[in-house]
């Protein structure tokens, strides 16, 4: 009862302890600002060198929209890959979990039979919670279990989309209702998709938790050094557990926003979802090592790949250099990130 009662206790002390024990809080700051602004300056060459070889078909407002229509459903699982990453995690199984919660949503919402706004707020719990369900599994393993991430969410990638064939007998739903396409798959508020608004929403608000609450600060803290998060009285696992939840949580949006975009389930097309998703958000500045990362760094790298893939099928290039421009850059990220961890441990 009494190691309870500490924890609590201990759980709210530490917010200054932590980024006065860390001592270099406005350092870490500047750099994430100069990976942010190298990473944007990539991207606005690549949109430039795009624009002056396509200046009227790539350079348009319909070319933008459907970018961003493009990545709208990366970028709710962007938000969630950002917090497991900076605390040094990973997650695989994102694009599985999306899969298994939008099959379970879709198959509800098609024995319901209607078509209206009560059956889709149903699938929305539905997937919602199943998102949640595997990613408080994932956490729990982590957390508790102490088996690596790594291990784990490849375990679970492959648990959730095995499930995800056998309800379905692998073969998709294309029942979801039509209200979902006709109003957030397809919708349009001021010429602007629907489901690019909702994820930019959420985007905010990831960001708001990330860099404006304590919760971000512990984040960051079990990123970069977990067993100084300990002793500073951070409940380390229940954070983990959270942290995970929470992008079960949104993979389980993800799902919904899928079958509200294609009107169906899309079992086999989310093989790469986890990869792309993964190193967009290393792409943008957030350390496979934990400690390191911005929520605008993640959406800055998730845009490259989109663009390239634009911009390469408009100048009549094969889409698939986008793979290897995007593993190009990639490998790049990481290398910058390592030499400058290498330069600041010979700093200290």
């Amino acid at each position: 009862m009494s190691t309870a009662t500490d924890d609590t206790r201990t759980e709210d002390r530490p917010s200054g302890t932590i980024e006065t024990s860390a001592g270099h809080t406005s350092i870490v700051e500047r750099v994430q600002a100069v990976q942010s602004a190298w990473i944007l300056g990539v991207l606005v060459v690549i949109i430039a060198v795009f624009g002056l070889m396509a200046p009227s078909t790539f350079l348009t407002v319909g070319n933008a929209t459907n970018i961003a229509q493009n990545v709208s459903i990366w970028a709710v699982l962007a938000v969630g890959v950002t917090f497991v990453i900076i605390t040094s995690g990973i997650d695989l199984s994102i694009g599985s979990v999306l899969v298994v919660s939008s099959v379970v949503a879709a198959q509800v919402m098609e024995r319901m039979g209607d078509q209206g706004w009560g059956t889709a707020a149903v699938g929305l719990v539905l997937s919602v919670l199943v998102g949640i369900f595997w990613g408080c599994f994932n956490g729990f393993m982590v957390a508790k279990a102490n088996v690596p991430p790594l291990i784990v969410t490849l375990g679970t990638l492959s648990i959730a989309l095995g499930i995800a064939q056998i309800l379905t007998g692998g073969v998709d739903v294309r029942s979801a209702p039509t209200v979902l396409q006709d109003n957030i798959g397809y919708g349009r508020l001021a010429g602007i998709p629907v489901i690019s608004i909702i994820a930019l929403v959420i985007v905010v608000l990831g960001g708001i938790l990330l860099h404006k609450t304590r919760f971000g600060r512990y984040t960051y803290a079990i990123g970069s050094n977990e067993t100084s998060a300990r002793r500073v009285g951070i409940n380390v696992d229940r954070k983990l557990l959270q942290i995970y939840g929470f992008t079960g949580f949104l993979a389980g949006i993800a799902g919904l926003l899928s079958l509200a975009q294609y009107g169906t389930t899309t079992i086999a097309g989310q093989s790469l979802t986890n990869l792309n998703v993964i190193a967009a958000v290393v792409i943008g500045g957030t350390s496979i090592f934990g400690g390191t990362g911005t929520m605008f760094g993640s959406m800055v790298g998730l845009f490259i790949p989109a663009v390239l893939q634009a911009g390469f099928v408009i100048i009549g290039v094969s889409p698939y250099w986008q793979t290897v421009a995007v593993g190009s850059i990639l490998i790049a990220a990481v290398y910058v990130d390592q030499h400058r961890r290498a330069n600041e441990a010979r700093g200290k």
